[in-house]
């Protein structure tokens, strides 16, 4: 009797265990509206303490930058640009310009003004570029701001009891990046924090192009008002220094003839104009007009929240801000930065 009890309890103790191991595991506690709230709230100051870090990053990047621009154009351009032999080869191009533009002026000042920008470009921004410019400076500022931003939500879930798997689906909900409506161009605020390399995100790299494709932006400053407005002056004085000398008579007289003798004008034309003595304050006019619009363009990088080197930082935050704040989210004082001006000019 008492083996066929110790074999009952048996038994019944296995079905016991048996049912225990088959049962679902305990359900998470929900967490209440309030906290969530909370935890929103602190996502939106997580988002708002990472982006003075990624202000002051950028500012120090261009800073350096714009010191490289400024030793290149020192060294590579204003010497090439007032040199002898450069002025000759100028002044054939105003001749065999005003011959394709019948002797007028606007013609031919544009036309010059763009071979500036073209040798600008390869002398002194393209080398740089090896290096840092605003394009990459851009991206680098947007990638800092991310890892300060995932550094901080990892404080978050925690600090409320909230478990791992909650605090990512509530993550899945915040949209972080929205160039377009395709699933490519959108992210999630998880789908951002987890992308790893975060190049690969489809909708980072949308993000990080559209920025760069945009006019006067990170990828396009030396095209935009500043730096086209001095190379358009600069031609038009050069253009005017060969008229007022009698260059323009003297190309007007040529027009029809075979393009050797255009040329050999060209060349006799600023040969007679350029005297060394007048090549400081030829180099030091150019410089200063330089100087001037690299400062506009400087801060208009560093301002400008659709197209300079925070864009990526304003734009993530925005969204962030827009979903859990209800708004748009202001933009972060940037004269409240220390020193936000240009390098001290050489």
């Amino acid at each position: 009797m008492a083996r066929w009890a110790r074999a009952l309890l048996s038994a019944a103790l296995l079905l016991v265990l048996a049912g225990c191991a088959g049962s679902p595991p305990a359900s998470e506690a929900p967490v209440s509206a309030r906290t969530w709230q909370q935890v929103d709230l602190d996502i939106v100051a997580a988002s708002r303490a990472a982006i003075t870090p990624a202000q002051q990053s950028a500012h120090e990047a261009m800073n350096q930058w714009m010191d490289l621009v400024y030793q290149r154009t020192d060294s590579a351009f204003i010497p090439w640009f007032s040199s002898y032999w450069t002025r000759q080869w100028l002044g054939m191009k105003v001749a065999w310009y005003k011959l394709s533009a019948e002797g007028e002026k606007d013609p031919t000042v544009n036309r010059l003004a763009i071979y500036l920008q073209e040798e600008y470009q390869d002398r002194v921004l393209q080398p740089v570029a090896k290096t840092t410019d605003p394009d990459a400076i851009m991206a680098q500022t947007t990638q800092f701001y991310v890892g300060l931003l995932g550094a901080r939500l990892d404080e978050i879930a925690p600090r409320y009891g909230v478990s791992a798997e909650q605090f990512d689906q509530r993550l899945k909900d915040i949209p972080a990046i929205a160039v377009g409506a395709s699933a490519e161009q959108r992210a999630s605020l998880y789908q951002l924090l987890h992308a790893d390399p975060l190049e690969r995100l489809p909708a980072y790299a949308a993000l990080i192009e559209r920025i760069s494709a945009t006019p006067g932006g990170a990828g396009d400053w030396s095209t935009d008002v500043g730096i086209s407005s001095v190379a358009k002056q600069t031609s038009e004085e050069l253009v005017d220094e060969l008229t007022t000398s009698g260059a323009a008579s003297a190309v007007g007289s040529v027009l029809g003839r075979v393009a050797g003798t255009v040329l050999s004008l060209g060349v006799a034309v600023v040969s007679a104009i350029t005297r060394e003595n007048s090549r400081p304050a030829m180099e030091a006019h150019l410089r200063k007009n330089l100087n001037a619009a690299f400062d506009e363009e400087w801060l208009g990088l560093m301002r400008n929240p659709d197209s300079g080197v925070l864009a990526g930082v304003y734009h993530i935050s925005g969204q962030i801000e827009g979903s859990l704040g209800g708004g748009t989210a202001p933009l972060p004082e940037l004269d409240e930065l220390p020193a936000l001006e240009p390098p001290a000019q050489p």
